[in-house]
């Protein structure tokens, strides 16, 4: 429901009633079996366990009240939990939050979350790199998510010892 919302808010996109599987809004994207999608509610799916393996989690964007719930252990749905187990497990939980601005509340969670190992990674990308599109300003951002993960991606130029920063060529 809530994403739907979403979409519907910030995308302009009126999706019909009836269920829609994630799968066809990815059709070109996903291979069969790459894509599993489980309902917000189903705590039985396995990413609710600690047993289930990860490489870790990322909520981007992570709302205010999604924050909020991590950062008092609520686990009223499977983000939560996953988020959960995430940092019981030590494992790496990235929180990209796209509030602004940011009001006490949100930033004494984000505190919080972060003593509990958590890594706050705010949708905020650089102009150093002087992006021509958005896409490469949400390259940037993605960069970043790949690098806190360990995942090598090239959605961003790298700086180096021979970096000059006056080059502008991109």
């Amino acid at each position: 429901p809530a994403g739907r919302q979403v979409l519907a808010h910030e995308l302009h996109l009126s999706l019909p009633a009836e269920q829609i599987q994630p799968a066809d809004l990815f059709e070109h994207d996903v291979s069969d079996g790459e894509l599993i999608v489980h309902d917000h509610g189903n705590f039985m799916a396995g990413i609710a366990s600690g047993s289930f393996l990860t490489g870790g989690m990322v909520i981007c964007p992570c709302s205010m009240g999604t924050l909020a719930a991590i950062a008092g252990g609520l686990s009223t749905n499977l983000i939560h939990r996953a988020a959960d187990v995430h940092l019981k497990e030590r494992r790496r939980l990235i929180l990209v939050p796209r509030e602004t601005p940011l009001g006490l509340i949100g930033l004494e969670n984000m505190q919080a979350v972060a003593r509990a190992g958590a890594v706050i990674l705010p949708a905020s990308p650089g102009f150093y790199h002087h992006p021509r599109s958005i896409a490469d300003l949400v390259d940037f951002v993605v960069a970043r998510i790949c690098d806190q993960l360990g995942v090598e991606s090239t959605l961003a130029r790298r700086w180096s010892v021979s970096t000059d920063p006056a080059d502008s060529d991109g």
